[in-house]
Parts: C-alpha cells; structure tokens; sequence
C-alpha cells in the first residue's frame, strides 16, 4: 500500500472491524478492498470507501456488516451463500459493491437469485439516453431527427410504448381478425361454387373477384400489412438484422402471395394455363393463414411461446432425439413380433418398420388413433412398454422447458410494464 502507516490496516464495514496486513490486501479476493493497496493519496482512498481515519489507520465502509461477514466466508472457505432472512437482491447489491458476481455464488443461490428476479421483474438494464429531466433540454437537428426515428420505430415494434402505437396495434389486430374471416368464409361451399365453372368463366371470374366485396377487403387488408411492413423497415436501424428476424420473415410469407397471385393472373389471363395456375392460387391463397402470427406482435402469450422455443432449443432437440431413438427400437421390435416372425398370425399392418413407426408415435404421444394395434401377445406387452416409456421419455425435458417459460413470461411482462410507464408518463404530460 502506498498511502497510510503502519504493518496492518482495519476495515470498518458497518460498524464491524477486520484486520488485515498490507501484503494480504495486494491479492485481496474482493476487488474493492484489493484497490486499497494501489492508492496514493487520501482522495483516491475516499473513491475506494466512505471515510478514512489517518491516526488509526482505519477505513470505513458504510454497507451491511452481516453480509460483508457472510462474503468473508466466501473469501476464506470458498463457498459463498445467501445471509438468512435478507432479500437475495439485497444481497446481490452487497456483492456488486464488493466486486463479486453471480457466478461466485453456490449453484442452489444461483437458482434462488435467479428466481427472485424472475418474480420481482427485476432486471439491470441500460437506460435510455436523455431519458431524465437532464435530457429535456434542446437538441440539435440531427438529435431530433434520431429522436424522432426512434419514436416511429416504438411505435410499430411496442405496442405499449404511446397511446399511438395502442391504436395502430389495435387497427393491426382488426385487419388481421378481418382476414382471417374473410379467408375462413372463402371456404364455404357457397364460395367456393364458382371453382366448379369452365376455363373461360373462371377466367373471368378471376378477373372480376378482385372487384367483388370479397376480393376489396382482401387487396385493402393486403396493402395496410404492406405499408405497415415498409414503414417498420425504413425506421429500423439494422436493416439487416431487421430481414432476418422470425417475425419479419413470416411477414413476408403472408404478403408475397397475394401480389404473385395477381401477377399469375394477370399473365395467364384466358390461357388454357389458367387451370393448373389455379392450384398454384389456392395454395398461395391459404398461406394467408401465416397472418394469425402477425398477433404475436401484440400478445405477450405468443411472444413467450416463440422466446421459449428459441432458448429451449437444446431441450427441444433433446426431446426429438429421445423419440426417434424409441421410435426406432419400438417399431423394430413390433415389425418383427407382429409380422416377422413365423407365428401362424401376421399382422399386415406392420408389413415394414416405417410402418410400424407410425403406430409407435401415437402409441408414445397416447393419442391412440386405433387404426392399427397389435394382436399378438408378445406384441400387446410390448405396446405396453411403449406407451409407458413415451409418458416418461416426454416429461423428462418438460421442466427445463417450464422453468424458462416462466422466465421469459416475466422478461415480456417487465418490458411491457416498463413501456407503460412511459405510456402513462404521456399521459400525465
């Protein structure tokens, strides 16, 4: 140490002495107190601790003296835990100050923090430049023209964020909801009478939907997803990053078929190609369906859905593996108990292991179709075996993939508590 006399220093933390040498606090664990060795005069001791007393040589911490003890513990036996009846996050605040992180604590911590912060939405996050009352004042040009985009760009990806982008996510919804029955009623018998007409009248036909009721509410739900996609597209500010995402993506799925559905017909026109086109139409047509996903902008239910499956990945592909691993023992042994063998009875519906794979996924899942099962006894037990071993095989992954449901529900449910904070901030100004 180069600042203070004396062979040893004591640290006062909450009224609490401890005693140290000057060469044990070089390589002190905690970073805080090890910076106390490197300090030359008696301002860079303030930055370190609250006060100093030079006659004494004692150094002042002003924090909880019961966690700092607990922290001691960690620092001569290794092992760090939570102080009893403390708030966890208090006690992670203590470790903050003192230079340690989660990863110091002992795994049954880890989780127990990591819950806690689930549940309190509690999270350490960046705030938002100018953002205080410091950041009221005026800006130049160019401030104002990001600020601007910023708020644009709020507007369409959080719908909680202003009272703006609460109307246009409702309007967002309202289209959705009204082509989604429009697509629905398509399919009707009554509509779809007039697939059943010549080339020549369905060329027509085509030609003339676009103007009936139907095909206007189409092309008017079409071009508020189309503007609605450009305009989010020229506020953001990775256009790359904003192309590869999930959600933009099945965005452009559920717009691009109506305008390559109106240029086949266009082009085809009263060509006798117009009756395999029309195969092409309808399915481009039913990949309106992609639009129910658009609502994940909008509920937290679906966000959460796609969150999880993005972190649970591992999980997920886990659980693929264990059932194509069953899958194909199973379906191996009832392909040959049920038909391979030579036992007076076969069983045709396991003619082969693919077909006998079929069998056994329902069979694993517990759906039970009934459209093929066993009829040899040896073959029953081993149905038996196999339904078993699905429910078991299945629930093994289900509470990883719970407990990060669960958290990425909270993640969703603080951000949008934080937006409403915002939201009723506008409404307050």
């Amino acid at each position: 140490m180069n600042f203070g006399r004396g062979p040893s220093v004591v640290l006062n933390v909450g009224g609490t002495r401890y005693s140290f040498s000057r060469e044990v606090l070089k390589d002190f664990p905690l970073r805080r107190v090890s910076r106390l060795h490197g300090c030359l005069s008696e301002q860079d001791v303030l930055e370190v601790c609250d006060d100093y007393d030079r006659e004494r040589n004692e150094y002042f911490f002003d924090r909880h003296s019961e966690a700092f003890g607990f922290i001691m513990l960690y620092v001569r036996h290794g092992h760090l835990r939570f102080v009893p009846h403390m708030c966890e996050l208090s006690f992670y605040n203590e470790m903050i100050y003192w230079g340690l992180e989660c990863s110091h604590l002992d795994y049954c911590c880890q989780r127990r923090l990591d819950d806690r912060m689930s549940e309190t939405c509690t999270y350490y996050a960046a705030e938002e430049p100018n953002g205080g009352p410091e950041g009221k004042g005026r800006r130049p040009p160019a401030a104002e023209g990001k600020k601007w985009l910023e708020r644009m760009r709020r507007t369409f990806e959080e719908p909680t964020s202003s009272v703006a982008a609460q109307v246009l996510a409702t309007v967002s919804i309202l289209f959705v909801i009204v082509s989604m029955v429009v697509l629905c009623a398509s399919t009707l018998p009554e509509w779809r009478a007039p697939e059943n007409r010549s080339v020549e009248e369905q060329s027509r036909y085509t030609a003339e939907s676009v103007r009936e009721p139907s095909g206007i509410i189409e092309a008017i739900c079409i071009g508020w997803f189309t503007a609605e996609c450009i305009v989010r597209f020229i506020v953001s500010k990775n256009k790359c990053e904003f192309v590869r995402r999930p959600l933009n993506i099945i965005d452009l799925l559920a717009i691009t078929p109506y305008y390559i559905s109106v240029l086949m017909t266009v082009f085809t026109g009263e060509n006798s190609q117009l009756q395999r086109a029309g195969v092409t139409l309808r399915v481009l047509r039913m990949m309106r369906i992609f639009w129910v996903i658009k609502l994940a902008r909008h509920f937290i239910g679906l966000q959460t859905l796609g969150l999880t499956l993005k972190r649970c990945y591992r999980e997920m592909v886990m659980l693929l593996v264990f059932i194509c691993v069953a899958m194909a023992i199973f379906s191996a042994l009832s392909q040959l108990l049920e038909n391979g063998l030579d036992l007076g009875t076969k069983n045709k519906d396991y003619a082969s292991i693919p077909a006998a794979c079929w069998w056994v996924i329902i069979s694993m899942t517990t759906v039970g179709y009934g459209d093929m099962c066993p009829i040899t006894v040896p073959g029953r037990i081993l149905g038996g075996i196999c339904v078993v071993s699905g429910i078991v095989l299945l629930a093994l992954p289900i509470t990883f993939i719970y407990h990060s449901f669960v958290q990425c529900y909270h993640e969703l449910k603080f951000r949008s508590a934080r937006y409403s904070r915002s939201l009723s901030a506008e409404f307050l100004n």
